[in-house]
């Protein structure tokens, strides 16, 4: 899956003379914690609904309604944005695992995305989520077996190959290595219930089956 295929393509934006005030009233409007900056058609920065509240005053202070409403209008996204900011950035045609790893490495939640240098979406950490959710197949009523497998070659093949012998459709499957276990473990998710000649038929060729769980469709 595509970074395309998840970003937000009407993006708004702000620019370096939009006042604070216009860039609360953009996020509370839209419901979004972060506007790419533009100068010149050219993505210059990012600023947050965190970097906003910072840069507004304090409740504390002694400063009337007034005083602060003619403060916050003079207080403009160049007076906030860090002067070398770095812009992470992806394309569309990066995959979202690109997305996710970036996001992590420079624990940032969103990244604008570039085409030709011009910025046609922005992609979130909720966009992630969703796309990995959607990827997993989680939503829809499923069985979940969960097993351990040796590292040789063949492996899954074999392993789908008896739950297709069963008769039982794959939803999708997972695998990763358990540095406990020092073995690997694979997720296999059904969409049939009814599981049980699966697990008997893994268990009879020697697999490790942990546990077996049958997941209600999801309210997400």
């Amino acid at each position: 899956m595509k970074v395309g295929e998840r970003m937000t393509t009407n993006v708004k934006t702000v620019s370096m003379d939009t006042n604070i005030n216009e860039a609360f009233s953009m996020m509370q409007d839209h419901n979004i914690r972060r506007l790419p900056v533009l100068e010149k058609g050219r993505v210059v920065g990012i600023v947050t609904l965190s970097d906003l509240n910072r840069a507004a005053p304090s409740s504390a202070t002694s400063l009337s309604i007034h005083e602060l409403n003619y403060l916050l209008a003079k207080t403009t996204i160049k007076d906030i944005l860090p002067k070398k900011q770095q812009v992470i950035t992806i394309g569309p045609d990066n995959y979202i695992e690109t997305a996710a790893k970036l996001m992590r490495r420079y624990r940032i939640s969103g990244l604008p995305v570039l085409e030709h240098d011009k910025l046609v979406g922005i992609v979130t950490e909720t966009d992630i989520f969703d796309a990995f959710i959607d990827i997993l197949g989680v939503k829809k009523t499923h069985s979940r077996i969960d097993l351990y497998t040796a590292d040789r070659p063949g492996t899954i093949a074999a392993i789908t190959g008896i739950i297709a012998a069963q008769g039982k459709n794959i939803l999708n499957t997972v695998v990763y290595f358990d540095d406990k276990k020092g073995k690997y473990k694979m997720i296999v998710r059904l969409e049939e219930l009814d599981c049980q000649d699966v697990v008997a038929a893994l268990k009879e060729l020697g697999y490790e089956v942990e546990s077996v769980i049958i997941s209600p469709e999801s309210t997400l």
